[in-house]
């Protein structure tokens, strides 16, 4: 059992009673987060949007057997860990239908890409935009491992206690495993920090900043 209340694990509890009321309030509060990531690990919008739903059922689903062992965002991370690993997997057993998907969400998926809670003011605005990209590109490019415990690293409620829960490892692998992202991260972007055109701290926003201890 948690040592300090959880106030969405009382929620799923309420849930448990078959509250739709406190379920919904689940939903509001953690389908940003979890299209974010979908949208980040696979690239697709409209593929992001059914995976978290899938997350969503699957909670609904386990209502009738959940027990507080743990934090909720824990154990719903945890979940999206599986369902979009086990996309990542079918993708690669038929990389015909990804690659489909793919090009005929790629005209509308810029513009509806879910942003960060963040503001910035033009030229601020662009200059975000291409570090996004850049970011996001140095992203495609470390081990799946990696590139979701840095995307999990990005939410704001997760310790690396839970990180490491979430995807199965020790803390001291997960420290690892996050320690060696941010430094290809930071290695990969570095040369565009050294042009001036953006400052270290718009930089070190999005996604390195790090984890709660």
């Amino acid at each position: 059992m948690l040592k300090a209340p959880d106030p969405d694990a009382e929620l799923m509890l309420l849930v448990k009673t078959g509250d739709m009321a406190a379920f919904e309030q689940l939903v509001e509060k953690y389908k940003q987060p979890l299209v974010n990531l979908m949208f980040r690990m696979l690239h697709d919008l409209s593929e992001a949007e059914d995976m978290a739903q899938a997350v969503f059922l699957r909670v609904f689903q386990s209502a009738p057997r959940y027990e507080v062992s743990a934090r909720f965002s824990t154990w719903i991370y945890t979940i999206a860990r599986h369902v979009c690993l086990n996309e990542i997997r079918r993708r690669s057993r038929h990389p015909a239908d990804s690659l489909e998907s793919s090009q005929s969400d790629s005209e509308d998926a810029s513009p509806r890409q879910y942003e960060d809670r963040q503001t910035f003011s033009p030229p601020d605005t662009l200059l975000h935009g291409e570090l996004e990209q850049k970011i996001q590109e140095a992203l495609d490019d470390l081990p799946e491992k990696q590139r979701l415990a840095v995307l999990l690293c990005r939410q704001d409620e997760l310790s690396y206690e839970e990180i490491a829960a979430v995807l199965g490892l020790s803390l001291s692998a997960t420290k690892s495993l996050i320690h060696r992202a941010r430094e290809t991260l930071k290695n990969r972007l570095k040369p565009y920090l050294q042009t001036g055109a953006w400052e270290v701290e718009q930089f070190e926003t999005i996604p390195l900043k790090p984890c709660l201890e």
